[in-house]
């Protein structure tokens, strides 16, 4: 009965690594397209558009526009390179890049980290249907929080 745990055991943990190790940026071509997400009470539009993954790097934007003004924005990539697969973004506030390596995927999933940032220290992205959650989390200020945007596909203009 143990060996038999055992197995199953090595069997999950096996299959994950590859999983994980087996992630190229080909793999995240359901990403491309328009996303938005719409908060009618705040009067906000936060929206994401990906390119299709070419040269070695999917390229993004990502704009939240209140009350029918541009009020933030930010340029997004995700590249691949002989160490995986990094996310790298600059927020309108921001002078430089920042990056997060790849910590785990898998088909519909990836997840991002650099625990040395400031806020968020994971980004995640998680797609079901033609709906796409986007998750930033970490800590603050001592206090572990994460911020969900639920995006649904929309028609590219």
């Amino acid at each position: 009965m143990r060996s038999a745990f055992a197995i199953v055991i090595l069997l999950v943990v096996s299959s994950a690594a590859a999983a994980q190790a087996a992630t190229k940026l080909s793999d995240l071509g359901w990403m491309s397209g328009c996303w938005e997400r719409s908060d009618d009470k705040r009067g906000m539009l936060i929206s994401e558009m990906w390119m299709k993954p070419s040269g070695n790097a999917m390229m993004g934007v990502g704009r939240t526009i209140k009350s029918g003004k541009l009020v933030d924005f930010e340029f997004l990539r995700i590249v691949e390179d002989a160490d995986g697969l990094a996310y790298i973004s600059r927020p309108s506030a921001n002078k430089e890049d920042t990056t997060f390596k790849m910590l785990r995927a898998s088909v519909d999933e990836i997840v991002f980290e650099n625990p040395a940032h400031d806020f968020p220290q994971r980004i995640m992205y998680k797609r079901n249907g033609a709906k796409m959650t986007a998750r930033i989390e970490g800590t603050s200020k001592g206090t572990l929080k994460g911020i969900d945007f639920r995006y649904v596909r929309v028609q590219c203009d």
